[in-house]
C-alpha cells in the first residue's frame, strides 16, 4: 500500500521496475493499476510471485492480511533466512546505500523474531516476510523514499486494527508479537475495524523511515498520493496516503537536532563501518569520525552523530550495543538549511538529476547526483567526470 500510495504521488513505474532489477524479472512480476476504495481513487500495487514454476498472486500486507498465506501458498520459497534475502537484495538495482538499507530492514525483522521465538538470528527463518512480494515492497519502498527525497516524514499515530491474526506460528492477538516489537514506542490504536491493519512490514516500514509520529505539519501540499490494499471496506477507504509537499513556517528550513558524541580508542576499526550503516539505518542524519588524542597519549576516535531529537533513544541503544563506548554526551542545536530540490536535466548521453539549493529564492548550489553520473559513465564507456562536465554543461545551457 506505501509503494502504490507513492505511485499514485507520482514515482514513475519504470524506475521502480528498474531498481527491482532481476528481482522484478527473475523472481516475479510487477503492476499497479487504479482502484476504488470506498469511493476514493487509488494505485494497487501487486506482484506475482514465480517460485518453483508456479504463479501466485500476492494480497496486501495492511488491511485483511493473512499471515498462513505466505507460509502455504510459497512453499519452501517463504522459509528464507537472512543470508538468502541478502543475496536477493544485491539482485536489486539499488544503489549501494539503498542496499544496506534494505538489509538493515531485514535485520531488524530477524532480530525481532528471534528475540520473539528466542531463537538465534543466524537460526531464524522469515515466513511471510521472507516472502518473495515482501522483499520487493521493501527493496521498492526503499527505492521510492530515496526518490520522494524527503528532508522530513511524519507519520500519524497508527490504526493497528484489533481482533486476531493466524501466522505461521499459531493464533495471535492483533498486534502480532513481531510488530509490537518494530513499532518500538512509536504511537498506536485500535479503532472499528476488527482486522490486522498493521502487520510487521508496515511497522517496520513506518518506524524507519518516519523521524515523528504525531498531527500533520504545517505544510503546503504538491503531491498526494493513494494507495490500496485488497479489501475494499463499504465505510471506511483501505488505503494509505501520502502527502509531499513543504513546510509553510520555514522558508529557510531552521530546526533542533541532536549530536551525540563519545570518544572510542579500543575497537577493533573494522567495527566503524558497521557502527555507521546501523546508525543511518536507524535514521542519523549525519555520522562522522574525526581522530583525536586521548588519555594515556592513546590516539583514538570521536564518533560523532546528528539525529533528530525524537531518534535520540535509538542512536544511543545502537551505540552501546555496537560500539564498546561506556558513555557518552548529547545536546540539542540549532541547524539551518537551504531549500533543496530534485530537478532532471536532459543531456547529450541521457537524463540527469540535479539537487538544486536555494538561499532567499535564489539558487547557490546546482550539484549532478552522482550515482545518476556513474550509471551514464557505465552505459555511454566514458569517465564519471566527464559526464559530470556533460551534465553541468547541459544544466548552465538550460532555457
Amino acid at each position: 500500500m506505501a509503494l502504490g500510495a507513492l505511485l499514485d504521488a507520482g514515482l514513475p513505474f519504470e524506475d521502480l521496475q528498474r531498481a527491482l532489477g532481476s528481482l522484478a524479472l527473475d523472481a516475479a512480476h510487477v503492476q499497479a493499476h487504479r482502484v476504488l476504495r470506498a469511493g476514493v481513487s487509488a494505485t494497487k500495487f501487486s506482484v506475482q510471485a514465480m517460485e518453483h514454476g508456479a504463479h501466485e498472486h500476492r494480497h496486501d500486507h495492511h488491511g485483511a492480511h493473512d499471515h498462513s498465506h505466505h507460509h502455504e501458498a510459497h512453499g519452501d520459497g517463504a522459509h528464507r533466512n537472512l543470508e538468502e534475502i541478502f543475496h536477493l537484495i544485491d539482485h536489486s538495482s539499488l544503489t549501494p546505500p539503498g542496499r544496506e538499507r534494505a538489509r538493515a530492514m531485514f535485520r531488524r525483522l530477524g532480530e525481532a523474531e528471534a528475540a520473539i521465538h528466542h531463537t538465534p538470528i543466524d537460526r531464524v527463518h522469515l515466513h511471510e516476510v521472507g516472502a518473495i512480494d515482501s522483499i520487493i515492497d521493501i527493496v521498492g519502498i526503499v527505492h521510492a523514499m530515496d526518490w520522494a527525497n524527503a528532508d522530513r516524514v511524519v507519520c500519524s499515530p497508527l490504526n493497528v486494527g484489533g481482533g486476531m491474526v493466524q501466522s505461521a506460528h499459531g493464533l495471535f492477538p492483533v498486534p502480532a508479537p513481531a510488530t509490537v516489537r518494530l513499532l518500538g514506542d512509536a504511537p498506536i490504536y485500535g479503532g472499528r475495524v476488527q482486522k490486522e491493519l498493521v502487520t510487521p512490514t508496515g511497522a517496520l516500514i513506518a518506524t524507519t523511515f518516519a523521524s515523528a509520529f504525531g498531527p500533520m505539519p504545517p505544510m503546503s501540499i504538491e503531491r498526494v498520493g493513494y494507495g490500496a490494499g485488497d479489501r475494499d471496506d463499504a465505510e471506511t477507504p483501505n488505503v494509505v496516503r501520502v502527502l509531499i509537499g513543504r513546510e509553510v513556517d520555514a522558508p529557510l528550513p531552521g530546526d533542533r537536532v541532536t549530536v551525540i558524541e563519545c570518544e572510542i580508542d579500543d575497537m577493533n576499526p573494522q567495527l566503524f563501518g558497521v557502527v555507521m550503516d546501523r546508525l543511518f539505518a536507524a535514521g542519523a542524519l549525519e555520522v562522522f569520525y574525526t581522530p583525536v588524542q586521548m588519555k594515556k597519549n592513546r590516539p583514538g576516535t570521536l564518533l560523532t552523530v546528528v539525529a533528530a531529537p525524537d531518534r535520540r533513544l535509538h542512536m544511543t541503544e545502537v551505540i552501546f550495543s555496537e560500539t564498546t563506548t561506556i558513555g557518552l554526551r548529547h545536546y540539542d542545536v540549532d541547524r539551518e538549511c537551504l531549500q533543496r530540490e530534485l530537478v532532471t536535466i536532459e543531456t547529450p548521453i541521457g537524463p540527469v538529476r540535479f539537487k538544486v539549493a536555494r538561499h532567499n529564492g535564489r539558487v547557490v548550489n546546482a550539484t549532478p547526483e552522482f550515482d545518476d553520473c556513474v550509471a551514464l559513465a557505465r552505459a555511454n564507456q566514458v569517465s564519471v567526470k566527464d559526464v559530470q562536465a556533460i551534465a553541468i554543461a547541459a544544466y548552465g545551457a538550460r532555457p
